[in-house]
């Protein structure tokens, strides 16, 4: 075999393996992402359940300080795990991603957040997962990262390994 037939012979084998990819495009990237973020939120979801409230203790941003921490925990627990199963399924993808994405800013601004942030370099003390040192600072990136993760899901939908475009077909 020449080096011309291999080259050739070896981009045909490469853009083979991108088509295949481009197929699996509109399918495993979204229904991945829909795992991990079910995962993620159904187990929260589930913690509270079976946990104590203790939103009591929290000072929630205006408008979510207007309910009484019964309600938001309630609500909280309700979007977390119902989300979790509809975005396991694809089942109205967009609604339940908008619907986490509200609840993960409100416990960014809630929970996660520095309590006190005078210039750039004490926000991005906050950018990590655990405040280890209790110094204020906060904890906001696994929560930025699950809102990032959203992105695809409420622009993109849910996939074609769904729900949602079983019922888009069958109504298109």
């Amino acid at each position: 075999m020449t080096t011309t037939n291999l080259i050739s012979s070896g981009l045909n084998l490469y853009k083979a393996g991108i088509n295949q990819l481009n197929n699996l495009a509109e399918s495993v990237p979204q229904l991945f992402l829909r795992l991990l973020l079910a995962w993620e939120f159904g187990e929260s979801g589930f913690e509270k359940l079976h946990g104590t409230n203790w939103f009591a203790d929290l000072a929630f941003p205006f408008p979510f300080n207007l309910l009484p921490p019964d309600i938001s925990w309630g609500i909280s627990t309700f979007f977390e795990i119902t989300g979790a199963f509809a975005l396991a399924f694809g089942f109205a993808t967009r609604f339940f991603s908008i619907s986490l994405m509200i609840l993960t800013i409100v416990a960014i601004s809630a929970v996660h957040w520095p309590e006190h942030v005078s210039n750039l370099s004490e926000l991005l003390k906050g950018y990590r997962i655990v405040d280890e040192d209790g110094d204020g600072f906060g904890n906001y990136k696994l929560p930025l990262i699950y809102l990032l993760m959203f992105l695809p899901l409420l622009f993109g939908g849910a996939g074609k390994l769904s729900v949602d475009h079983l019922i888009n077909n069958k109504f298109n």
